[in-house]
């Protein structure tokens, strides 16, 4: 189980940008590749984006590509969700999780963080 700590939400305008950390200590961190997942209110939760274990290579939903891109520094058990160009629509608590890429489904469905607030107003 890879244990993880989402942060970076908070409130900003359409057109801004924040980035997201998910800090996973421990070893099993660099085994797995990561995912971005959002959940907006009476939405079910849905993939944002995914990084294989090696960071290699990088999936995204239709609706963030071109504005979202996802990277991890392994050194620093960390994987980064660099948002810009907000939409309103990207309003929603965002999580991260292993991920299984040939699905872009997480691995664990029922084992979720906190998750961390993105709010974009318009």
């Amino acid at each position: 189980q890879v244990q993880r700590v989402e942060s970076g939400g908070g409130l900003v305008q359409a057109g801004g940008s924040l980035r997201l950390s998910c800090a996973a200590p421990g070893r099993a961190f660099s085994s797995y590749s990561m995912g971005w997942f959002r959940q907006a209110p009476g939405k079910e939760r849905e993939f944002v984006a995914g990084i294989s274990a090696s960071g290699s290579s990088t999936y995204y939903a239709d609706s963030v590509k071109g504005r979202f891109t996802i990277s991890r520094d392994t050194a620093k058990n960390t994987v980064y969700l660099q948002m810009n160009s907000l939409k309103p629509e990207d309003t929603a608590v965002y999580y991260c999780a292993p991920v299984r890429l040939a699905t872009m489904t997480p691995v664990k469905s029922d084992d979720w963080g906190q998750g961390t607030q993105v709010t974009v107003s318009s």
